[in-house]
């Protein structure tokens, strides 16, 4: 079955609630994307110019720990949203992340989302208080993960 990305992103619990006249705005930001088996769909440091709906897949969040190597500080898997740092400048990306298994996602296009927030304020705001949780995730992740990997426990 084909669904247009309008619908898509209207099904999404991220956007869920979101006022009708913004979800073609978004939609408008949004493509598909496919990514194979070990395929780094962001790495540490380089540009962050875009943000990802996991449709289909699992996707590795990882820190790189120096004498250890990459360490997994959150999974991802269908209904959760990848890369929050296209939001801030220097928009560059703080973790790796690669797809564990075949993937499919919506990828949407950070600056022109940022324009679009720019343009009306209160779409901004909205995305601002979704991707706030996305942080709030990503960082309680990474803590258990530090804690765990050097025998912290609590």
């Amino acid at each position: 079955m084909i669904h247009s990305l309008e619908s898509v992103i209207r099904a999404h619990t991220f956007f869920h609630g979101l006022e009708e006249r913004y979800i073609a705005f978004i939609a408008g930001c949004a493509k598909n994307a496919v990514f194979g088996v070990s395929q780094y769909i962001l790495r540490e440091g380089d540009p962050a110019d875009q943000f990802y709906f996991i449709r289909q897949g699992l996707v590795s969040v990882e820190i790189m720990i120096p004498q250890q190597g990459p360490v997994t500080v959150q999974t991802l898997a269908e209904g959760d949203m990848l890369g929050w740092s296209w939001l801030a400048p220097p928009y560059r990306w703080h973790f790796d992340a690669r797809a564990v298994e075949e993937t499919r996602a919506l990828a949407f296009d950070g600056k022109c989302l940022r324009n679009k927030c720019d343009e009306d304020h209160d779409l901004g705001y909205e995305i601002m208080k979704r991707f706030t949780h996305v942080v709030s995730q990503r960082l309680d992740a990474t803590r258990l993960q530090l804690l765990d990997l050097y025998g912290v426990h609590i």
